[in-house]
């Protein structure tokens, strides 16, 4: 097929001007990855085939707009935004999100004269208005509607099944890419200043949260018993079933709990994939079919409900946030260290439970429900998630990159977090048996979801639920049960093949409380007799 650059068809014009904004556009970005992925023997390719993936990005985006009467403005405007983008990028290297499109927009005349300088001229001129006039003055040949149509589809399907084909090739890179540097993508030209713009118009149309929707208008406790109940709940971080030797693995990963009186629920699944919106899930009354984050913060959640019930609930956190959960509970950060006393290279989910006695005692009437939220098994920094005396299993990944290890090295990192879970959870029954005597003590244990650790070259979790391999989704879950709880409890022994999920929880703590309401349904509570 001969290529006529005089009068190009839209094909040669999308992958050329491409081609032109992953050259000349993408400095930033380049630079930055290079500072992540040195240019050795083992990163060299990876870097080529990023060069290659984000020209393909660039092809698929600007097919959409390939038209015959939008593809000369739209790509122009890219061209001259991109060189202003690149320019700051490069100049003040900072980040074209939404937040700095918002400070673009509140800037006056004043300030912008100040930004004003010969080097950005160039930039604009070199960058933005010389391809655009060499653009403009192109005689693009258009082909007959259909012809069109089938050239772009082909080109998309092509491009599209070349990043597939890159990104499998160099899957623990870009493993590694998307999850720990996502800053990275924030420096792409032109994606990065469109992804913030998008965020910033969508501001606008956010629907109001600030009404607060009740569900349970009729709910009330009535206690069958005098006795206060003291329940920690503890959510995991990316613990998934089959790295837990009480349910099989080869590996001893529980020496501690092993010899405690637990029941270890051997069927248990994650709602998604994503802390985000596990979390939420867990305490939310819609299940994974009908679960939407504006639901999450407009509807009173188990935690609410309890609440105001008059049951005194306290959520710590050592790991990101609660992900809107304790939005109206009391709630407090262990991973700063002034709030966490247990701290080396990172804060410890160990010292949740140090100041436990604290918040006990200033509440001398009602039951208690606490929520521990673990910084756990979070990836791919696994080395990082355990003190040093817990590298019982090695070699281990030094590093939050998997592209120069050995499915050896990741397993054990995972498995001695693993580990220090087992440990942790000990000490909070620990704990828990030293308040036997005045309360009904439960602790139970679930993960928020399951980690992929390179099987059919998959890693980390995320991925959406109609794609997502069983490791993501079969969780860890445990229970123990202090001696005054034991008769109400119904599934209480070894281990227990029910098959459960997240959308059994939020029933299972209010029955577990007794919480009286409509919006109860016994047949999801799987705690409770």
């Amino acid at each position: 097929m001969k290529i006529n650059l005089k009068e190009p068809n839209t094909v040669v014009v999308i992958i050329l001007t491409s081609l032109f904004f992953s050259i000349f556009e993408n400095f930033e970005f380049f630079i930055n990855v290079k500072k992540v992925y040195p240019l050795n023997t083992h990163n060299f390719l990876f870097v080529c085939s990023l060069f290659l993936v984000l020209t393909g990005v660039n092809i698929l985006f600007f097919t959409l707009f390939s038209s015959k009467f939008i593809i000369k403005p739209f790509l122009i405007t890219l061209l001259v935004v991109s060189s202003l983008t690149n320019y700051f990028m490069v100049t003040y290297n900072i980040l074209i999100n939404s937040e700095m499109i918002q400070n673009v927009v509140r800037t006056d005349p004043a300030e912008s004269m100040d930004l004003l300088s010969f080097s950005l001229f160039l930039y604009i001129i070199l960058g933005g208005i010389l391809p655009s006039f060499i653009l403009f003055k192109t005689k693009i040949c258009y082909k007959s509607f259909k012809k069109e149509l089938i050239s772009r589809v082909v080109l998309f399907v092509c491009t599209l099944l070349s990043i597939l084909i890159l990104a499998l090739c160099f899957s623990k890179h870009y493993t590694s890419f998307l999850r720990e540097h996502k800053e990275l993508r924030a420096y792409t030209n032109p994606g990065g200043f469109i992804n913030g713009t998008v965020k910033y118009i969508l501001e606008f149309f956010k629907e109001d949260t600030n009404v607060f929707h009740v569900i349970a208008p009729d709910a009330k406790i009535q206690k069958s018993d005098n006795k206060r109940k003291l329940v920690i709940m503890v959510v995991g971080e990316s613990a998934r079933a089959d790295h837990f030797s009480l349910n099989g693995y080869k590996k001893e990963t529980n020496p501690l709990l092993k010899k405690e009186e637990i029941t270890t629920f051997t069927n248990f699944w994650s709602s998604f994939t994503s802390t985000a919106t596990s979390v939420p899930s867990m305490f939310s009354y819609y299940d994974t079919d009908h679960y939407g984050r504006i639901k999450l913060l407009t509807t009173e959640n188990a935690l609410d409900i309890l609440a105001k019930c008059g049951v005194n609930v306290l959520w710590l956190d050592n790991n990101s946030d609660s992900k809107g959960v304790a939005l109206r509970i009391q709630h407090i950060n262990y991973k700063r260290p002034e709030n966490n006393p247990v701290c080396d290279v990172e804060c410890r989910d160990v010292g949740m439970l140090a100041n436990l006695d604290d918040y006990i005692n200033k509440h001398d009437k009602g039951d208690i429900f606490i929520v521990l939220h673990q910084m756990g098994s979070h990836g791919p920094a696994y080395y990082k998630r355990y003190p040093k005396e817990f590298e019982h299993f090695k070699p281990v990944v030094k590093t939050n990159h998997f592209d120069n290890c050995t499915v050896e090295e990741i397993n054990n990192a995972y498995d001695n977090t693993i580990l220090y879970t087992d440990y942790f959870l000990t000490e909070t029954i620990k704990y828990l048996k030293k308040k036997d005597d005045k309360f009904k003590t439960m602790m139970f244990y679930v993960s928020d979801h399951g980690e992929s650790l390179g099987e059919n070259g998959i890693y980390l979790h995320g991925m959406p639920n109609f794609i997502a391999p069983d490791t993501q989704r079969h969780v860890a879950a445990i229970l123990w049960v202090g001696s005054q709880f034991k008769q109400d409890i119904k599934h209480y022994g070894k281990s227990s093949d029910v098959k459960l999920s997240h959308d059994n929880i939020f029933d299972s703590i209010l029955g577990l409380m007794e919480v009286k309401s409509s919006v109860y349904k016994k047949n999801k509570d799987f705690l409770t007799k």
